[in-house]
């Protein structure tokens, strides 16, 4: 993989085994990794000092080659996800699964407690924000759809979604 990685990052394009080519020269290559990403997380204020900064990339040089490395214009570190930012990731979810159901005239609410548990039981610090999707898609979806299936949701109705007793409860209008 990163000797497909050099190709791309050196010459700016890549060519199969058949000798067709691809052309990457004005693209922009985004590669994400989890490498220092428990370093990141132990400060709790969100701010990366220089020392966490220093072991991140030691790691980041343990890991990887330097003829890789030296092909990378820019390094970015970022800053664990805050409780308010996992929200906002909740409430865009929402809005997305929200527009999926317009074309039925189905209204989605979250009360606040629904986003709450769902930003902390959904939420995995070491993984980011995929596996709220995950989380969303198996304890909303998946029911919401159920429930669609059997009649009890409605089109032109709205559904609300609340947390109780550590759980998710899914109510259709009456």
């Amino acid at each position: 993989m990163f000797n497909i990685l050099l190709q791309l990052l050196d010459d700016g394009r890549l060519t199969d085994s058949q000798g067709r080519t691809v052309d990457f020269k004005n693209t922009v290559v985004i590669m994400t990794s989890n490498i220092g990403s428990p370093l990141l997380l132990e400060n709790k204020q969100g701010d990366i000092d220089e020392e966490t900064r220093k072991q991140v990339f030691d790691q980041l040089r343990a890991h990887f080659r330097p003829e890789f490395l030296n092909r990378i214009d820019d390094i970015v570190l970022f800053k664990p996800l805050s409780m308010n930012e996992v929200k906002g990731i909740v409430e865009k979810f929402a809005r997305e699964l929200s527009a999926r159901l317009a074309d039925r005239h189905i209204e989605l609410v979250l009360t606040e407690a629904a986003k709450q548990y769902i930003a902390e039981a959904g939420f995995d610090p070491v993984y980011g924000a995929r596996p709220l999707k995950r989380f969303m898609q198996k304890q909303i979806e998946t029911p919401l759809a159920k429930e669609l299936i059997a009649g009890r949701v409605k089109d032109y109705s709205t559904v609300t979604v609340d947390a109780e007793n550590g759980r998710l409860v899914i109510r259709p209008s009456a």
